[in-house]
């Protein structure tokens, strides 16, 4: 319905990373209906009835070298985005385990965090990572061998 393509990483761990591509205002429409799908779940009490706005939480993976510019001078960029936006957002400080990536955390009702992620995503696309990005993969451990930036193989070591 959104005409972005939308892959799920796979794995057992209790995260895993949701990659939205296509036109800018394909990826709106996904997160769109994202947010809202995740509102519903977690508005819906036992019963299936709606229990009211419930806040919705997503966390944006964004390579570290992006975030001095989402921040801002002194705070002021992710300061005006709250403002302007009426979300909660916090960039983590330390980068995700074996990545140059971090987590951006916003959370709100979706409308809220649709604003948010448009203002988040314009921030990004004027400032082009530098470097090389070694991506986030959930759940990889000291027994997992990186092949590539975009092939994982894992195995366990035996004890």
């Amino acid at each position: 319905q959104s005409s972005a393509r939308i892959t799920i990483s796979e794995g057992s761990c209790p995260e895993r990373i949701t990659t939205i591509t296509g036109s800018t205002d394909a990826v709106f429409r996904a997160v769109s209906m994202i947010a809202f799908k995740l509102e519903e779940d977690l508005g819906a009490g036992g019963d299936g009835v709606s229990a009211g706005r419930a806040p919705v939480t997503l966390r944006l993976v964004i390579p570290a070298s992006q975030c001095g510019s989402l921040i801002g001078k002194a705070g002021t960029k992710i300061r005006e985005i709250r403002e302007s936006t009426g979300a909660q957002v916090q960039v983590a400080g330390d980068l995700l385990p074996n990545s140059t990536e971090r987590a951006v955390t916003v959370s709100g009702v979706p409308d809220t965090i649709i604003q948010c992620v448009r203002q988040i995503c314009a921030v990004i696309l004027e400032s082009p990572p530098k470097g090389a990005t070694i991506p986030y993969h959930p759940g990889l451990s000291l027994g997992t061998i990186l092949l590539s930036a975009n092939q994982v193989r894992g195995h366990s070591i035996s004890e």
